[in-house]
């Protein structure tokens, strides 16, 4: 098979296009012929060697769509979806023509989702019902404010809130594009300008005064003080990244006040199984059109994989995949 590998820490320059032998599907695993698998701000990210964790050499790509070709019977010629933590991390990933996974990681893909798409949506929704289901339990008739509602994870965030039925208000530099899943389902736009204050001001004056019950920032850093000044009493901030700062200053005084609760969360400490198992509860949404992933823009192959990470790279608007 043709792998994108991992030998050494750079730009997109360094990945090569390599002939690996074919997987067998050892106990408990199973081999998936890979029809598309996207490209990440994080895998573009591994390739830097941002990522602690990540040995090499490696091949790339955490999210995956395709169909099993080895393993237990009853999965044989299945149309599976899947993401990880691991994945492309510490165990070879998606940008191949096979990968191994253990069967336990399977799920089924949403059958109205192609697999361009199936492999689009991984790691933005599990990071999406992470924070906002897991971590800060919103609850229905609660308001969210969304920073980076544009994005892959923020668009998610805003459908996954406005399912449970939730009030969502979108915070960005620019509002989402008609036709992306976020722009029907926002209540409200905050554009982000320069000033902390006046995102906060204008999030209070939506809301009516109350403030939001969850902030979810998909930005973090530059953006975490308007985040902790649109809070309501009691609420609480879901953090997932620091862009432009890693440190922040925060009042105690109004923290502790406020009864403010802050929590990080990262998809990367969740396997490629503890993913499965999050994708099947994310199917049935998926099934039922309440959720789409941001539409792909840019198909690659493996012989030009290395573009799909340039593309990425520049701030592609839309999910890049690669198709082997």
């Amino acid at each position: 098979m043709r792998a994108l590998r991992l030998d050494r820490f750079g730009d997109p320059q360094v990945l090569r296009l390599a002939q690996m032998p074919d997987p067998v599907a050892g106990d408990g695993e199973v081999v998936i012929a890979v029809k598309s698998s996207s490209v990440n701000p994080s895998d573009l990210m591994d390739v830097a060697g941002q990522m602690e964790q990540t040995t090499l050499p490696r091949t790339t790509g955490r999210d995956f769509a395709g169909v099993v070709v080895d393993g237990p019977r009853d999965w044989v010629g299945v149309e599976v979806w899947g993401t990880g933590g691991d994945v492309g991390f510490t165990r070879d990933g998606a940008h191949a023509e096979r990968l191994v996974v253990p069967a336990a990681a399977l799920a089924h893909k949403p059958e109205r989702l192609s697999f361009e798409e199936a492999s689009a949506a991984g790691v933005n929704f599990i990071t999406g019902w992470l924070g906002t289901v897991e971590a800060a339990q919103l609850a229905r008739g609660e308001t969210i404010a969304v920073f980076g509602v544009s994005g892959g994870v923020g668009g998610a965030v805003a459908q996954i809130a406005h399912a449970l039925g939730a009030d969502v208000i979108g915070v960005d530099r620019v509002r989402p594009a008609d036709g992306t899943p976020a722009a029907s389902i926002i209540k409200d736009f905050v554009a982000f300008g320069g000033d902390p204050q006046d995102v906060s001001a204008e999030i209070w004056r939506v809301t009516g005064g109350n403030g939001a019950d969850v902030v979810y920032d998909a930005v973090g850093g530059v953006t975490t003080p308007a985040a902790l000044g649109s809070l309501a009493v009691r609420g609480r901030l879901v953090v997932i990244s620091a862009v432009g700062t890693r440190t922040v200053e925060i009042d105690l005084r109004d923290l502790y006040r406020n009864e403010t609760r802050i929590f990080g969360c990262n998809s990367l400490n969740y396997d490629v199984v503890e993913s499965g198992a999050r994708l099947r509860r994310l199917a049935p949404f998926f099934d039922s059109g309440q959720f789409r992933p941001l539409p792909v823009v840019d198909r690659y192959s493996l012989d030009n994989g290395k573009d799909a990470f340039v593309a990425v790279a520049n701030r592609a608007r839309g999910r890049v995949v690669i198709c082997p």
